[in-house]
């Protein structure tokens, strides 16, 4: 019976354990629960407080960025834009125009497109060098058929702009930082930011003369001659951008000679061949002189204005080296400044020039419009020095029609460029130049009346 009444007690204890432990679990569960509800709140309070200091001095450092000042070309052509007068001209931006005053996408270029269409091309990435196609053709265009491209190092680039910065970048590295460049005075603005921020100590040499409103051959020549010796020369191949003054190709021989004696590493940028005087091989005369006196170029090309591929960004750099060996080195230098920036180059603007140069057909209508678009900008020329007769102008603008390219540099002072916007409504940059492309018959005689007006017994000669 006691034995009976032990068990029963065990059995009782047991019991009132297993019910303490049933009622104790949950008080746990609750416990750790709560546990958890305080740790996930505490957790979310902490991260947003981190999230929000690391914020607030992640984004400390913008409130001090300070705005920079627009671009001086592309802030006169918004200015355009908002200008609400009727009567407002663009003779700013350099792209060509038509006629009528509207973009002209040339004939050759959209066949060009229907073929490429037609034929199936894909949009794979090109190679970190581009298209090779491409690029051959684009060297025979500027440089002839005799190029030897077994030792040309040559890269698809974005346009002239990406040419000549993948070209400074890979001066900075092989000639090294603070290297002398020497650019024309004037030049395209881009020119020194783009040299500078590659790490090239920018210099000028004397190019324009603004007493006669042409070429300065002697500055020049007297510039070069005392630039260090190995210093990259910068020269324009057709077309000088914003003056128009191009010299002739005896003048270009003695700069050569110039060139050659100080060892100067001689840096083409053609941005217009073909679109200067409507013949592309005449165009490529200096580049191809300088080739044939023995200099090894480097030369950064541009397919926009000769090609109406503005928004297409196509060109080349090509550095003529003397052996393939040196080619090979040049070529993985530039592959490797490539890669990093902006790894391979699009497809769709050298794909048209490809075809329209390596079709008879269209490479004979392409030269055509081409033609035709240099013809006109010639016309604007003549015809605008004939307004200024007309408006009773007593000023000798000759030196408009003895310019060549896209822009005629009038000689006009800023003070004269900012009358002629603030009171006619004409957009142009402080230097006086003028881009020909945005005249057309039914606006010149206006711009012609309002430059007399801002002219008239004032000097055009600096």
């Amino acid at each position: 019976c006691s034995s009976l009444f032990a068990a029963h007690n065990y059995t009782l204890m047991t019991m009132t354990i297993a019910y303490s432990l049933f009622l104790f679990v949950p008080t746990v569960g609750a416990f750790m629960s709560m546990k958890k509800s305080v740790s996930n709140d505490s957790h979310k309070l902490y991260m947003s407080t981190s999230t929000a200091t690391s914020a607030s001095s992640g984004m400390s450092f913008l409130s001090e960025i300070p705005v920079g000042p627009p671009d001086a070309i592309l802030g006169i052509a918004q200015a355009f834009r908002e200008c609400t007068d009727p009567n407002k001209v663009n003779i700013c931006v350099g792209a060509y125009r038509d006629e009528n005053g509207s973009p002209w996408v040339l004939p050759s270029v959209r066949a060009a497109e229907r073929k490429m269409i037609e034929t199936d091309v894909k949009k794979e990435y090109a190679p970190i060098d581009g298209d090779q196609e491409f690029v051959k053709l684009a060297l025979q265009f500027a440089y002839g058929a005799d190029l030897d491209y077994a030792t040309t190092a040559a890269v698809q680039t974005l346009s002239g702009t990406g040419a000549c910065r993948i070209g400074g970048e890979f001066f900075g590295r092989f000639l090294g930082k603070g290297h002398k460049i020497y650019l024309p005075n004037p030049t395209w603005g881009n020119h020194v930011k783009i040299f500078k921020d590659c790490g090239l100590d920018v210099q000028r040499y004397r190019y324009y003369s603004p007493e006669t409103n042409g070429l300065d051959l002697a500055g020049m020549l007297e510039d070069l001659k005392n630039a260090p010796e190995g210093s990259v020369i910068l020269l324009h191949a057709c077309a000088h951008n914003p003056t128009g003054c191009d010299p002739t190709l005896e003048q270009w021989k003695e700069i050569s000679d110039v060139v050659k004696a100080i060892n100067g590493v001689v840096f083409f940028d053609s941005a217009y061949q073909g679109f200067a005087s409507g013949d592309a091989e005449l165009d490529a005369a200096a580049l191809r002189l300088f080739v044939s006196e023995g200099h090894k170029v480097t030369l950064a090309q541009s397919f926009a204005k000769n090609f109406g591929l503005y928004g297409e960004r196509c060109g080349t750099l090509s550095i003529l080296t003397n052996s393939a060996e040196e080619k090979a080195a040049v070529m993985s230098q530039l592959k490797l400044i490539i890669r990093p920036m902006y790894s391979s180059p699009p497809i769709h603007g050298s794909g048209i020039v490809k075809t329209a140069l390596s079709d008879d057909a269209l490479r004979a209508q392409y030269y055509a419009e081409c033609a035709q678009m240099a013809k006109r900008i010639g016309s604007m020329r003549t015809l605008l020095v004939q307004k200024l007769k007309e408006a009773g102008s007593e000023h000798d603008w000759s030196h408009i029609t003895d310019q060549i390219g896209m822009f005629a540099f009038t000689g006009m002072s800023k003070e004269m460029v900012q009358r002629l916007t603030a009171e006619y409504s004409i957009f142009m940059t402080l230097d006086g130049r003028i881009s020909l492309a945005g005249l057309n018959d039914g606006n010149v005689e206006y711009v012609a009346k309002a430059v007399h007006s801002v002219t008239k017994g004032k000097s055009i000669c600096g």
